[in-house]
């Protein structure tokens, strides 16, 4: 399993979002390049950058975005207002080594699908997941679909990973238990990335064990420094044929 250094882009600035509201950010004083470079010099092997602007339809991050690309020297999956092949495209030309896709693959599941045969392995399907249902649009509006029958609806697209976000966990409203994460890695054959579970070294352990996940993604945890990234990335790192590859 790989710990993914995630930062989350709103006007320019490295932001983590409390309960998902995009009204409510609570704002890192640190500079997004500069700290996506330290996390490439920590040992990161990828890095997750969300650009919520572009996910709430009102302006981008991409001039940013770019720039780490350029710098960092590692890959970059790129999420935030993929609704379209053509973005999704451009995004990859920019130097994305993947695309995340969320709220869309409710929408149009076809068009998940759709791009994941014209650029296999680059793309990552994303599941946000509060109280057993699937939930989209910045995790303000519930749907039918459950976790585990909504995975398996995308079996035959050649994706990357499948992001799953525990919302209950990241909210506080649980102990940030691996139950779901775990049921949804058991039930596909793609690689699950965890998100909205890891608070402590404690989490990132007992992930570790939990078949078919990929990866962890980390964002809060590390911005606040409740641990550093290279001891997570040491309790993480398997054997190296284990290892997600890039």
């Amino acid at each position: 399993m790989i710990v993914i250094p995630t930062i989350e882009l709103q006007k320019g600035h490295c932001v983590t979002l409390n309960r998902g509201r995009l009204d409510e950010p609570e704002l890192w004083h640190v500079d997004p390049v500069q700290r996506a470079v330290e996390f490439a010099a920590a040992g990161a092997e990828w890095l997750h950058l969300t650009d919520l602007d572009a996910a709430s339809g009102d302006g981008s991050n991409e001039a940013i975005i770019e720039e780490i690309i350029l710098k960092v020297g590692i890959p970059c999956q790129l999420a935030g207002g993929y609704r379209t092949l053509d973005h999704v495209a451009a995004g990859l030309d920019k130097g994305a080594g993947r695309i995340v896709i969320g709220s869309a693959a409710v929408r149009d599941p076809d068009f998940v699908k759709e791009a994941a045969k014209l650029h296999p392995d680059q793309i990552v399907l994303s599941i946000d997941v509060y109280q057993g249902h699937v939930v989209v649009n910045g995790w303000r509006d519930a749907t039918v679909f459950e976790p585990v029958n909504f995975a398996r609806e995308f079996e035959g697209a050649p994706l990357a990973a499948i992001v799953v976000t525990d919302i209950d966990a990241y909210a506080g409203d649980s102990d940030g238990s691996v139950g779901l994460i775990s049921m949804v890695a058991d039930a596909v054959r793609s690689p699950v990335i965890a998100s909205g579970i890891v608070r402590s070294l404690d989490d990132i352990s007992r992930l570790k064990y939990v078949r078919n996940i990929a990866g962890a993604l980390v964002g809060h945890a590390l911005f606040s420094k409740m641990f550093e990234l290279e001891e997570a990335i040491a309790i993480a790192r398997r054997d190296p044929e284990e290892r997600w590859p890039t």
